[in-house]
C-alpha cells in the first residue's frame, strides 16, 4: 500500500541536492505514487538529480535573505491549504529542515514524529521507527490523525538509489505576506575549511576519543585519515574537552556516519557513540581495554596501545 502523494524538504549544497535530499526521495517514491521535493532557492539546481531519484516534481521557494524556515513553512502551509499539498513529508534533521517543520506544525495544527529511523505506509497514514535509550532500542509511532503527516528522519537511515527518472519539472511555490515573523535575515553564512571529504559522506572514517591521551596526540587520526583519504572524527568526549570542534563529533549528538571502514582509535564506545557509527560496513577497533564496549559491534578488534599502532599503521600505508 502507498499514499498519493508526498514531499520531501530538499536542500542545496555547492550547488547539488544534498546527500539527505537524495536518501529521503529514495525512501519516498517507496511510499507514495507521486514524488515532489520542495527546496529553498532554485530548483533547476537539482532537477535532474532529483528527477533521477524519483521526484516527479521540484518546488522552489524564493527565501531571499529570509530566515529559511519562515518562508519555507508560510509556502508549504498556503500551498496545503489550497488544496494542492501532499499526505505526508518527510524532512532531514538539519537545523532548517527542523525550524520549517516544527513552524509548520504549528500552522497546520499537526502533531510530528522526529529522529526516525524508518517510515512505512500502514492504513493509509504513516508509521515512523525511532530509536530510544540511547538507540538501544526501537518503537514504533503510527498517526492516527488527518494528514499532511509531518516526519523527520535521521541521515543515512536510507541509501540513496538513482531510479534512472527523467529530470523533475520545476515550479515555484508563492510566499504569502510573513508579517512580522519575516523580519529576520540572515547577513553572513560561515563554512568550516575541510580539505578531505566531509564527515558524513566520507568512505573511510578515522576517530579518535579520550584514549588518545591529549589533544596534541590527536594528530595522528587526522594524519591517518587524510592518508586513507577519508576524514577524521571524534567522540564527545574530546569535543567536550576542546581538543577538536563540534563538526568532528559522532553520535546521538552529533553525526551519524556509515562508511565503507571506521576506524576507532581510543574510543571506549559509549551507547551514544555507538548510535553514530554501528551502521559502518567495516569496524575496526583500537584499544588497550580488551572489555571495551566498542569491541561488542567491532568487525576487527585489536587489543593495545594506540601510539605504538596507529604510527605502525601509517607507516605500513606510506611504505605501499
Amino acid at each position: 500500500m502507498t499514499l498519493d502523494s508526498i514531499w520531501v524538504f530538499g536542500e542545496i549544497a555547492d550547488g547539488e541536492a544534498s546527500a539527505s535530499t537524495l536518501e529521503l526521495l529514495t525512501k519516498a517514491r517507496d511510499l507514495a505514487d507521486e514524488v515532489a521535493v520542495v527546496v529553498a532557492g532554485d530548483g533547476d539546481d537539482i532537477a535532474e538529480a532529483a528527477g533521477a531519484h524519483g521526484a516527479d516534481t521540484v518546488y522552489s521557494v524564493d527565501c531571499d535573505d529570509a530566515l529559511v524556515g519562515v518562508p519555507m513553512a508560510a509556502a508549504i502551509a498556503a500551498a496545503i491549504e489550497a488544496g494542492d499539498g501532499p499526505e505526508a513529508i518527510l524532512f532531514p534533521t538539519s537545523y532548517d529542515a527542523r525550524d520549517t517543520i516544527a513552524r509548520l506544525a504549528v500552522k497546520l495544527d499537526r502533531p510530528v514524529i522526529t529522529n526516525c529511523v524508518d517510515v512505512e505506509v500502514d492504513d493509509d497514514t504513516l508509521v515512523g521507527t525511532e530509536p530510544i535509550f540511547g538507540g538501544q532500542t526501537n518503537i514504533k509511532t503510527k498517526f492516527t490523525g488527518e494528514g499532511p503527516f509531518l516526519v523527520s528522519v535521521r541521515p543515512k537511515s536510507f541509501a540513496a538509489e538513482s531510479a534512472d527518472g527523467d529530470e523533475a519539472s520545476v515550479s515555484e511555490l508563492d510566499v504569502p505576506d510573513l508579517g512580522g515573523s519575516g523580519g529576520a535575515t540572515v547577513t553572513d553564512r560561515f563554512a568550516e575549511e575541510s580539505d578531505g571529504p566531509k564527515l558524513d559522506e566520507a568512505e573511510v572514517v578515522v576517530a579518535g576519543g579520550r584514549g588518545m591521551g591529549d589533544a596534541d596526540k590527536y594528530q595522528a587520526v587526522e594524519t591517518l585519515a587524510t592518508s586513507l583519504g577519508g576524514a577524521a572524527g571524534a567522540s564527545r568526549a574530546i569535543v567536550d574537552a576542546g581538543w577538536v570542534p563540534y563538526a568532528y563529533q559522532v553520535g546521538q549528538t552529533g553525526k551519524v556516519v556509515k562508511p565503507n571502514v571506521y576506524i576507532a582509535a581510543g574510543i571506549s564506545g559509549a551507547t551514544q557513540h555507538l548510535v553514530g557509527m554501528k551502521g559502518s560496513k567495516h569496524i575496526i577497533a583500537i584499544n588497550k581495554d580488551p572489555e571495551a564496549p566498542i569491541f561488542g559491534v567491532a568487525d576487527l578488534g585489536i587489543v593495545g596501545d594506540v601510539h605504538k599502532i596507529l604510527p605502525k599503521l601509517q607507516e605500513a600505508l606510506e611504505g605501499r
